[in-house]
């Protein structure tokens, strides 16, 4: 199955790394113009620089995505490099501290609040009444396996992931017949720079946790994102798609 999005502006954010990076040189691949959006502005630049190096249509934007200023100026700059937006990508998180709730930092609590959760909203804030004025369009919110499980040590992100999911439900009721579609992916793990930092022996319980045995690849939470924005999931609107070898059938 051939996707193309040629003539279609997107927005990744978080997209200088991992499942965002895979993302965003997808879309390049398949014609779209795209703004690849990172608080490293060096990574920004370099993810950019593939997709043009490519044949392809990007640039960078740099900036913070949990201040509702930055993204504001994110889909500006989307709209000045294509004219619409036509596809949007929430998907830069962040892990957070790993520690029991009765010890959970509230700067940390805040921070993850922040960029997971807050951003989500920010991006449907400011992006949804430009896809209005031009007919609609495409919006893919990056929840994760923590979505509909729980995890221990990790309830920040947990919840946020759980919150992320309500705003997509909500939106998608809100502009389904708008043409307006928003989706969520669950990823399980995936073998990203945010596992390097794990302890001894702990990517190998990852591994063992997926009855596919292996750790997901970006390419493959790619992939679903590129599907969920094209005309071929039309009728797929306010779901949750896990990626994740099976995590989460035991």
């Amino acid at each position: 199955m051939q996707i193309s999005f040629a003539g279609k502006t997107a927005l990744v954010t978080g997209a200088g790394s991992g499942i965002g990076e895979a993302i965003a040189l997808a879309l390049g691949h398949a014609g779209a113009l795209v703004i690849v959006a990172d608080i490293d502005v060096h990574k920004a630049v370099e993810v950019a620089d593939r997709i043009v190096a490519a044949n392809g249509q990007a640039q960078p934007g740099a900036g913070d995505v949990s201040d509702p200023e930055v993204v504001q100026r994110l889909v500006a700059e989307a709209l000045a490099a294509g004219g619409k937006l036509d596809l949007l990508v929430n998907n830069a998180g962040i892990s957070g501290p790993l520690v029991p709730l009765g010890e959970y930092p509230l700067d940390g609590w805040r921070h993850v609040m922040g960029v997971n959760l807050d951003a989500v909203f920010y991006g449907l804030r400011f992006a949804i009444p430009e896809m209005l004025k031009t007919g609609g369009g495409a919006i893919v919110n990056m929840a994760s396996i923590l979505g509909s499980v729980g995890l221990a040590n990790a309830g920040a992100y947990v919840a946020a992931k759980h919150a992320l999911l309500g705003l997509t439900k909500t939106a998608a009721l809100e502009y389904a017949g708008r043409n307006i579609r928003v989706n969520a992916i669950g990823p399980g793990f995936i073998d990203t720079p945010l596992l390097d930092n794990l302890p001894p022996g702990a990517k190998e319980a990852l591994i063992a946790a997926h009855p596919v045995g292996r750790l997901g690849v970006a390419e493959d939470v790619a992939a679903l994102t590129l599907f969920l924005l094209s005309d071929q999931a039309r009728f797929i609107n306010g779901s949750y798609h896990l990626t994740d070898g099976g995590y989460c059938a035991q």
